[in-house]
C-alpha cells in the first residue's frame, strides 16, 4: 500500500506516537536573539505587543502555562494577529524541525500521510475530534515536510 492511502498520523499528547509534532513537546526553538522553551511558548508570546508579556511566557515553567498566559485576554492581543498567526506558527515549526535533526527525521518518515492533530479542544489548529475542524496545525507541518523533502533532494 503506498503511504498516501494509509491510515492518517494522528497526534496530540506529547506522551503518544508522534507525539514530537505537538507544541508542547520539549524542544527548544532560537528564533531571532532568543531561545523559547518549546514552540507553544513562541506562538503564544507572538500573541501579544507587549515585550514584558512575551517575556513572561517566554519564562514559563511549562507549554500549559505558556498557552494559559497566551489566552489571557487581560492583555489586548496585537492588532493583526488573525492575519499573522499562521505565519507565526510556521516560523515556529520551521525551526523546530530544522534545528532538531531527529525531528525532521521523524517528520520525514511520514511519507506522504496525513498529519492531523485530533484533538475536541481545537476545532482550528486541531480537527474538533471528529474530523469536522481545520487541521491547520497538521496542514502545516504536511506544507513543512514537502519543504524540507524538496530541499533534501537538492
Amino acid at each position: 500500500m503506498d503511504s498516501s492511502t494509509a491510515e492518517p498520523i494522528r497526534f496530540y499528547s506529547t506522551g503518544d506516537a508522534f507525539g514530537e509534532f505537538s507544541n508542547f513537546s520539549a524542544f527548544p526553538v532560537k528564533i531571532g536573539k532568543k531561545t523559547w522553551p518549546t514552540s507553544e511558548h513562541y506562538f503564544q508570546a507572538q500573541k501579544f505587543q507587549d515585550e514584558s508579556q512575551a517575556e513572561k511566557i517566554r519564562k514559563a515553567g511549562s507549554p500549559m502555562m505558556a498557552a494559559r498566559l497566551g489566552r489571557d485576554r487581560k492583555v489586548p492581543l496585537r492588532k493583526d494577529w488573525e492575519a499573522v498567526k499562521i505565519a507565526v506558527m510556521r516560523q515556529a515549526l520551521v525551526a523546530k524541525f530544522t534545528q532538531h535533526a531527529e525531528l525532521k527525521e521523524l517528520l520525514l518518515s511520514t511519507g506522504s500521510r496525513r498529519l492531523i492533530e485530533s484533538t475536541p479542544n481545537d476545532d482550528y489548529w486541531g480537527d474538533g475530534g471528529d474530523g469536522s475542524g481545520k487541521n491547520m496545525l497538521g496542514r502545516l507541518l504536511m506544507e513543512i515536510r514537502s519543504q524540507l523533502r524538496a530541499e533534501t533532494a537538492d
